[in-house]
C-alpha cells in the first residue's frame, strides 16, 4: 500500500499554523479538530511541524508562561516527509527509525497531507481485513476436484 493510498482513506484534510502564533492557540485547534500535530507554515512554505509532543516540552520548559511561548520555539524544524508514492512498510521503518509519530506527505513543495502512526494502524487493518475476505471468498468457492482414473 502507497501513502497516497493511506491519504485517500484518511481523507486530506490539513491544520496548519504560522509560526509567529502561541502554543496557546495550536493547543486550541489540535483539542477543538482533534488532532495531535500540526504543520507549520511561513510565506506559503513548510517550515516545521509541530506535535503534542513538543508542546509538552515547551510547557516543561516555560511552566506557567507556556501560552506565551511562540511555535517556533517548539517545533520541529525540516521534519522528515513523507512523499505519496513511498510503500507504507517504508513509510512505518521511517516513523519508528525517526520517532516520529506524524508526517508531512509532499510531493515536490506541495503538503499532500500528514500520516499518522494511527492512520497506517488503520490502513495496515484494512488492508488485512480486505485479503482476510478475499482469501475466505476464494476457499468458499474452491472449486470441486475430479476424482482421479475417471
Amino acid at each position: 500500500m502507497l501513502v497516497s493510498e493511506i491519504l485517500a482513506i484518511k481523507g486530506k484534510v490539513l491544520f496548519t499554523i504560522s509560526p509567529n502564533k502561541h502554543v496557546a492557540e495550536a493547543v486550541e485547534i489540535m483539542n477543538e479538530q482533534d488532532v495531535g500535530s500540526l504543520v507549520v507554515f511561513s510565506r506559503g512554505e513548510m517550515v516545521g511541524m509541530l506535535t503534542f509532543r513538543e508542546v509538552l516540552q515547551g510547557v516543561q520548559r516555560t511552566g506557567s508562561d507556556w501560552q506565551t511561548l511562540a511555535i517556533d520555539d517548539v517545533m520541529i524544524r525540516n521534519p522528515q516527509v513523507a512523499s505519496p508514492n513511498m510503500e507504507m512498510d517504508e513509510l512505518r521503518r521511517m516513523m519508528v527509525e525517526h520517532h516520529q509519530r506524524y508526517l508531512p506527505v509532499m510531493d515536490g513543495r506541495t503538503l499532500l497531507g500528514v500520516v499518522s502512526f494511527h492512520d497506517v494502524a488503520k490502513a495496515v487493518l484494512e488492508e488485512q481485513s480486505f485479503e482476510n475476505r478475499m482469501l475466505k471468498n476464494y476457499i468458499r468457492n474452491w472449486p470441486a476436484q475430479e476424482e482421479e482414473g475417471r
